[in-house]
């Protein structure tokens, strides 16, 4: 293999970034993290800390209500109390009193809770300090969120309501918004455009791999059933494609074997952003599959680039996407030789 062009640059994110993490990949079912999002950055241009739960549920249910009246849907549950009650508001039928004192005994019950949790880890700086059992109960907001609001919020909220509609719609048509090149009924690589099996995915990635883990090194099977058969896996995570950051995650240059307890076991990768080390691992893969001529060849390089430095920018491009919407970074230890 010919020397890496240069380093992988490693990526800090930002304060903005963190609040993409939030409104991206936080632990929620509904658009509750969006309005909490939404509100949070309005309440902080006026520099107070204390926040009544009062105060916070006119901001709150008054972004609920929008949305509400462009689409129904606003949760993959079938039935909320809050969200009909925000519905009574919009058709005449509850006045605004009300519907503040709805907003503070219901609308909160998880969204304060979860906020600053993302799928695999906490968040390493905090919005806002949850004193909802304090004597005024409510919440604190913090410096960060100041210094958040302080560098001008119209583009974070630009960017939170369209966050929003996309989900709400995805939500309403009830459609997935990535593009499939990876069939996981029948384990085929595929057409974008249609489903034609074209081979066998663990197949076409394992000679590279020589049946090991792409990251332990540990051994996989390709043909076994059972606990040591390879998994196909995306490296940066497939759920920045079903949220509509990337289109291209269910390509080639993405898809790696995996064992079952790197993928998706309780330590395992799941969503997480993949170390740079693994990054730098994939970029020699596509590299050797171009330069031995594999029948991949045109496929990798029409999907990432048609020269070495092409190649290595679109790497790095991704993983900046994942690092600054996915906080959580994931390395394992090698149980086996490297299988480079």
């Amino acid at each position: 293999m010919p020397t890496r062009l240069s380093q992988f640059v490693n990526v800090t994110p930002t304060r903005e970034n963190y609040l993409r993490g939030v409104v991206l990949f936080g632990l929620n079912s509904a658009s509750y993290k969006f309005a909490l999002a939404k509100s949070l950055l309005e309440l902080g241009d006026g520099r107070r800390e204390a926040i009544s739960l009062v105060d916070l549920a006119e901001p709150f249910s008054r972004h609920v209500c929008e949305h509400l009246r462009r689409a129904p849907r606003q949760a993959t549950s079938v039935g909320s109390r809050f969200l009909d009650a925000c519905r009574s508001f919009n058709d005449g039928s509850l006045d605004h009193d009300r519907l503040i004192a709805v907003t503070v005994k219901l609308g909160f019950n998880n969204v304060i809770d979860a906020f600053h949790a993302l799928r695999q880890a906490d968040l390493p700086v905090r919005f806002f300090v949850d004193e909802r059992r304090s004597a005024s109960p409510g919440i604190r907001l913090t410096g960060d969120l100041f210094a958040l609001a302080a560098r001008g919020s119209a583009q974070a909220l630009a960017e939170v309501e369209a966050r929003w509609r996309l989900v709400e719609t995805a939500w309403s048509l009830e459609i997935s918004r990535s593009l499939v090149a990876y069939d996981s009924a029948t384990e085929q690589l595929v057409p974008a455009s249609h489903r034609a099996p074209l081979v066998s995915a663990r197949d076409a990635l394992n000679g590279y791999q020589k049946g090991a883990c792409f990251y332990c090194y540990g051994p996989v099977s390709t043909v076994a059933k059972g606990l040591g058969l390879a998994e196909v896996d995306h490296l940066f995570p497939h759920h920045l494609q079903r949220l509509g950051l990337a289109a291209d995650l269910d390509q080639v240059w993405n898809l790696v074997l995996a064992c079952q307890g790197c993928n998706r076991g309780p330590g395992g990768k799941s969503d997480k952003t993949p170390h740079l080390d693994y990054v730098a691992r994939l970029e020699q893969r596509n590299e050797y599959l171009i330069e031995s001529h594999h029948p991949l060849r045109e496929t990798l390089m029409a999907q990432t680039g048609l020269t070495a430095p092409e190649r290595h920018r679109f790497l790095q491009d991704k993983y900046y996407m994942s690092r600054t919407n996915q906080i959580a970074v994931w390395r394992t230890a090698a149980v086996g030789d490297p299988a480079l």
